[in-house]
C-alpha cells in the first residue's frame, strides 16, 4: 500500500510521520505539504522545516503552495473551508496522478472533540457529531490518541516539530474550545476523550440506521427536485425524511419549522416560499414542493 502522509509541520504530523512505519506496517510512504501562504515567514519556515526532515529521511516530498486568501474571496468562503477545500482536492489529485492508495491526516481525540463541539454549536445535526472518521482515501490513524500522549511521546525522544502561532489566536473558536472548555471538561471527567469518543460510536450507529431508513423511501416521496407531500405524510417519520430532502437548501430552523407546521396542518403550500442559504423550497399546485439550488459556479 502507498500511503501520503498530510504533514504541516506541527506536533500531530510529525507524530505521525515519525510512528508511519509502526502505524501502517509494510507501506511506502511520502509526503505532502501544503504552504497555504497565510503566516509570511512563519508559513515558509514550516516548509523549509519538513523539506529537511524529508530529506534527512530519504523520503519523497510534495509540496504546493496556495493562494488561500484569494480562493476564499473569490467563493464566499472562510479561510478554514478554503484551506481545507484547496488541500483535499489536491491529495485527491496527488492520488490519482501518483498512484497514493490512501492519504493519512494527523487529527487526533482532542481534535475529534472540538470539532463535536464545532458541529454541535453550527446546528450540524446528527451527522455531524458522529465526530470525524477515516472514509475513502482518508484514513485518521490518531483518532484514539490524546494530544497530551502525542506530546509526551515526542519529548521523551527529543524530537523536533514547529509551533503555529494562530492556534494561540483567541478570535477562533476552535482555539477557545481547546483553551477553556476542553481542560474544564477534562477536569470533571479525566477520561473525558475516551467517553465522548464512544458517545460518537454509538451516534454513528444510530445515524447509520437513520440513513438506511431514508434511503429506503426516498425514492418513493421525491425524484430530487419535487417532494410529493401527500406521499411525504404518509410516512412513518415524515419530518425527518422532509429535513433530509431539503437539506441541499441549507433552510434554516425556523424556515424547516414553518414548511413542516404549513405540511402537517394540511394547508396548501402553492405559491409559499421558504429561503434557504444555498436556495429555496418553492410550494406547487398538486401537493408538490421543488427545490430551486443557487448555482455556486457563478
Amino acid at each position: 500500500m502507498k500511503v501520503l502522509l498530510a504533514v504541516s509541520g506541527g506536533i500531530d504530523s510529525m507524530y505521525m510521520a515519525e510512528r508511519a512505519p509502526e502505524l501502517f506496517p509494510g507501506a511506502s510512504f511520502a509526503v505532502a505539504h501544503c504552504n497555504f501562504c497565510l503566516r509570511g515567514a512563519e508559513s515558509d519556515g514550516d516548509e523549509a522545516f519538513v523539506r529537511e526532515w524529508c530529506s534527512r529521511k530519504e523520503m519523497p516530498l510534495f509540496v504546493k503552495c496556495f493562494d488561500t486568501a484569494a480562493y476564499a474571496a473569490e467563493r464566499h468562503l472562510s479561510i478554514e473551508m478554503a484551506a481545507r477545500e484547496l488541500r483535499y482536492d489536491w491529495f485527491g489529485q496527488l492520488c490519482q496522478e501518483e498512484g497514493f492508495d490512501k492519504v493519512a491526516v494527523a487529527h487526533n481525540a482532542d481534535d475529534n472533540a472540538e470539532t463535536f463541539f464545532l458541529n454541535m454549536l453550527r446546528g450540524a445535526g446528527t451527522r455531524g457529531l458522529r465526530g470525524m472518521e477515516s472514509h475513502g482515501i482518508i484514513l485518521r490513524p490518531l483518532l484514539g490518541i490524546s494530544r497530551q500522549e502525542i506530546r509526551a511521546w515526542m519529548e521523551e525522544r527529543s524530537l523536533s516539530w514547529r509551533e503555529d502561532s494562530s492556534n494561540a489566536s483567541p478570535v477562533h473558536k476552535r482555539n477557545r474550545l481547546r483553551a477553556e472548555v476542553l481542560p474544564v471538561l477534562k477536569e470533571l471527567n479525566p477520561s473525558f476523550l475516551r467517553t465522548l469518543a464512544t458517545d460518537m460510536e454509538h451516534i454513528r450507529q444510530t445515524d447509520d440506521i437513520a440513513d438506511e431508513y431514508f434511503l429506503s423511501v426516498r425514492d418513493s416521496v421525491s425524484d430530487g427536485r419535487f417532494i410529493n407531500i401527500k406521499k411525504l405524510r404518509t410516512l412513518k417519520h415524515p419530518r425527518y425524511v422532509l429535513f433530509r430532502l431539503v437539506e441541499p437548501v441549507a433552510l434554516t430552523e425556523t424556515a424547516l419549522d414553518n414548511l413542516w407546521e404549513t405540511i402537517s396542518s394540511g394547508r396548501q403550500v402553492g405559491g409559499r416560499v421558504f429561503i434557504g442559504k444555498r436556495g429555496s423550497v418553492k410550494g406547487r399546485p398538486k401537493w408538490r414542493l421543488e427545490l430551486e439550488l443557487i448555482d455556486k459556479s457563478c
